[in-house]
């Protein structure tokens, strides 16, 4: 589950195929960095707790981050702040309805359906017809994945899942929001600081003193730098030189990731059909990208045409 550059970020102007092989190369070591650290962080439960996961990984990321991007807080309006304090609630709800999942269900289908909330978005934005396509798609993989009644799973950790994707979709939103608003890395810096403060009561009315043994404070700290702020600086070195398709692109590959870790590190095995389902997400979530890519260049195109067309009227 990431934290950071969302699908749909403008990066740099596409080049030869060798010079994209690093930045590609970032970007999937970015998202091997979150689900491996989301397995990790599983392991870390039986200690904290779900939400006691939760706040040490926010309040750890928050920490460095803040050190490292130093914002500033003056010359900024009451609006800005509230940006951000309402990216900060939408990712504290994202990470603790995802952490509630997986302790219910295998990482790698809690991630499944966590991409739904993105992937409807993306079918929304587009209002093409072609992405219909895309949306039967991935509900077929959501039929195949439930065995035909989610009684195979844990319906509450399905319906947090599913939860933590419509906040997954905010969390685009909102992340474009603050980007336009706040300089570089410092509106995620603030809004990550405001989300472990939002969080911290109910960690400590859950674990307490549990979060502060040296042991479960080193394991949290894995969490955070592998979840949060390795992956962020990855993928912020990745868009500088990577078009954005091609980012969005392969973040849709993050659920096939995120079984591989669940399988490696927790032992979670996945039957074929819930391999094909999963599948079956992926392709749908990479169809709705490309088409959300293809009708934004598109208008732009059109646009340059319309703009050219006036030029030669002019002269």
């Amino acid at each position: 589950m990431p934290e950071a550059a969302a699908p749909g970020v403008v990066g740099a102007a596409p080049g030869s195929p060798k010079r994209l092989l690093g930045p590609v190369a970032l970007v999937i070591a970015g998202g091997i960095s979150v689900q491996f650290g989301a397995a990790v962080a599983v392991l870390l439960m039986p200690r904290t707790g779900a939400v006691g996961i939760v706040t040490l990984r926010l309040g750890l990321a928050a920490l460095v981050m803040l050190a490292v991007c130093r914002p500033k807080l003056r010359g900024y309006s009451r609006a800005d702040w509230g940006t951000v304090l309402a990216f900060g609630a939408t990712l504290a709800a994202m990470n603790g309805l995802f952490y509630q999942a997986l302790e219910r269900i295998p990482l790698g289908v809690a991630v499944t359906l966590e991409v739904l909330g993105p992937l409807a978005l993306s079918v929304i934005v587009s209002r093409r017809l072609v992405n219909v396509v895309w949306a039967v798609l991935a509900l077929g993989g959501v039929v195949l994945l439930s065995g035909g009644g989610f009684d195979r799973l844990d319906p509450v950790g399905v319906a947090y899942a599913l939860g933590a994707g419509a906040m997954w979709a905010t969390y685009i939103l909102f992340s474009a929001h603050t980007g336009r608003r706040f300089p570089q890395a410092d509106g995620l810096a603030l809004a990550m600081a405001a989300a472990a403060l939002l969080i911290l009561p109910l960690g400590i009315a859950e674990s307490g003193p549990k979060l502060l043994a040296p042991t479960t404070l080193g394991l949290g700290l894995v969490v955070a730098l592998m979840s949060s702020v390795l992956p962020y600086t990855l993928e912020l070195l990745a868009l500088r030189r990577l078009p954005a398709p091609t980012f969005a692109v392969l973040m849709s590959l993050e659920p096939g990731i995120a079984a591989t870790s669940g399988f490696l590190i927790l032992g979670q095995e996945l039957s074929a059909l819930d391999a094909l389902a999963i599948a079956l997400v992926i392709v749908a979530s990479m169809g709705a990208v490309r088409t959300q890519v293809a009708k934004t260049a598109g208008k732009k195109a059109g646009k340059t045409t319309a703009k050219n067309a006036g030029k030669r009227e002019r002269t």
